[in-house]
């Protein structure tokens, strides 16, 4: 999607007090920000996501951590996995993303 799209869609309109039209940016849902994470790291990557495992607003715009396939293997509890962390600008564009986490599909966080 374009950005000039993107931005389009990201602002409502609404009459200020003089009946002129004033733009104002539309509030982003969770959900939006978790397809967009996904969809760019898949574009850099090549890689399809499998699961968006946590997002949240920032001052800047999104956080969320991405979980892909890296490895395919058989079993499938052998597969290796990787963690990404992602970052997106207020317009939902993908500003930064690295790699945090590689384990085994069947690996249970001990740290919970």
């Amino acid at each position: 999607m374009a950005a000039s799209d993107r931005n389009a869609r990201s602002r409502s309109t609404r009459r200020g007090r003089d009946g002129e039209r004033a733009e104002r940016p539309r509030k982003r849902s969770a959900a939006w920000a978790m397809r967009s994470a996904a969809d760019q790291l898949f574009e850099l990557l090549g890689r399809r996501p499998e699961s968006v495992s946590a997002v949240k607003p920032v001052d800047e715009g999104w956080e969320a951590d991405v979980e892909v396939l890296e490895l395919e293997r058989v079993p499938e509890t052998t597969s290796v996995m990787a963690t990404y962390h992602v970052k997106l600008d207020e317009e939902g564009d993908l500003v930064a993303y690295e790699r945090t986490r590689r384990y085994t599909r069947g690996q249970i966080d001990r740290r919970f």
